[in-house]
């Protein structure tokens, strides 16, 4: 790992001064991606080496903004699908897929998804008489 200081200051590579969004996942192979350079735009300071993301680099740039919000609303589900425009049930199946991919078990709390069983019904996936059991659980 080396480290170092520019003489010179530093500033964002966009023309507006504001710095790109961290992207997680290379977008030719999908794999995770490392740091290999950090920098202080102020002291000019410096450095190098092979830098894990840790949880963040196992997400999308999507399901880090759907965190961003998360914490935004303290884990209020129905206002961040407010905020977002989607149905409670979207929000919380995206929740439930950035859990997963944290390696966490997302949480069921065993009643069935209406939604599920309707979409399902709609591509006729299944009969209206297996849709009226589900529903009725």
């Amino acid at each position: 790992m080396s480290y170092g200081a520019k003489n010179e200051k530093t500033s964002p590579n966009r023309s507006n001064g504001s710095l790109y969004p961290l992207i997680t996942r290379d977008p030719v192979s999908g794999d995770e991606l490392i740091a290999t350079r950090l920098e202080c735009p102020t002291s000019g300071i410096v450095i190098e080496g092979r830098f894990d993301l840790g949880w963040i680099g196992r997400l999308t740039r999507e399901q880090l903004d759907f965190v961003e919000l998360m914490v935004k609303y303290r884990g209020n589900i129905q206002k961040l699908a407010q905020e977002l425009n989607i149905a409670y049930n979207t929000a919380r199946g995206r929740l439930d897929e950035i859990v997963e991919v944290l390696g966490g078990v997302p949480e069921h709390d065993g009643r069935v998804d209406r939604r599920v069983v309707l979409d399902r019904l709609a591509a006729k996936e299944i009969s209206v008489e297996d849709a009226m059991k589900l529903l009725k659980g």
